[in-house]
């Protein structure tokens, strides 16, 4: 009987161990300004997930003040630099539903937008993010075209077009290297019609050409190349495209074509 009241002893000895060790930290109520400043200056010595909390704890206590307002956002800026992404935008979902009249409301536009930015991956990967940094950086240049952050908004947006394009040359150069020339033609299509303005426009267009004379489609190619050579005159993608029509090399002497190059291999296949 000992043992057994022994045993119980300990197991609620453990438990209550067990509890002190669970416990939350004592729930003290400080002045709003207090508690802002204190995330604030964690923010400065780069403790951002300490800032964090710090901000989301100035809602939790004045959840009506005009500090809170103001925690939430930097809640949302500290939770961004600390590499919490999901977090920051969940912030400022919230944050946008709820204060859309803010001052500085086009600032949680363009904070949600580098949340989707920063985590752009390589163009041999999933791309899912990529999309939905254009469509957020999109909502700042549209909502917000006067503001401050809409002209940095923009360049993003151009380099994240840039980023999408290059993902549809990767794939169209791998099927080219493939020899499926036909779902190269979409890809290289797809840059052509959806992204015109990025630097990869001249090299779709050539890749065209190439992809139009590998399928013995030469006038395909020819009308290709006209408008290659009526927008990119000077480009080096239209000297090899010219050389591949006419034979001749536009391009300067210095430059010279290696033995066995994929123009060579182009020229040898006979196509034209």
């Amino acid at each position: 009987m000992r043992k057994h009241l022994l045993k119980i002893g300990t197991g609620i000895a453990l438990i209550a161990v067990a509890s002190c060790g669970d416990k939350e930290k004592p729930y003290v109520e400080r002045p709003a300004d207090d508690i802002y400043l204190k995330g604030y200056n964690e923010l400065l010595k780069s403790d951002y997930k300490d800032a964090a909390e710090s901000f989301d704890e100035v809602e939790r206590q004045h959840p009506y003040s005009d500090w809170a307002t103001r925690g939430q956002l930097m809640a949302a800026y500290a939770s961004y630099l600390n590499g919490d992404y999901d977090k920051s935008i969940g912030t400022l979902d919230a944050f946008i539903q709820l204060h859309p009249g803010y001052k500085n409301i086009d600032y949680a536009y363009y904070l949600r937008s580098l949340n989707y930015y920063d985590r752009i991956l390589a163009v041999t990967r999933d791309q899912k993010n990529t999309f939905e940094a254009l469509n957020a950086l999109s909502t700042v240049v549209k909502k917000f075209p006067n503001s401050k952050y809409a002209r940095d908004a923009q360049l993003k947006k151009d380099l994240v077009n840039d980023h999408l394009a290059g993902k549809e040359m990767t794939v169209g150069r791998y099927y080219m290297s493939q020899e499926l020339y036909l779902a190269a033609i979409n890809r290289f299509q797809t840059v052509v019609d959806a992204y015109p303005r990025t630097t990869h426009i001249a090299e779709a267009l050539h890749r065209l050409v190439e992809c139009y004379l590998a399928v013995g489609l030469r006038k395909e190619a020819q009308c290709v190349a006209a408008v290659l050579g009526h927008n990119y005159p000077g480009s080096e993608w239209y000297a090899d495209t010219y050389y591949l029509l006419k034979g001749q090399d536009l391009r300067p002497a210095w430059i010279k074509m290696e033995e066995g190059s994929w123009i060579d291999r182009l020229m040898n296949m006979k196509v034209f």
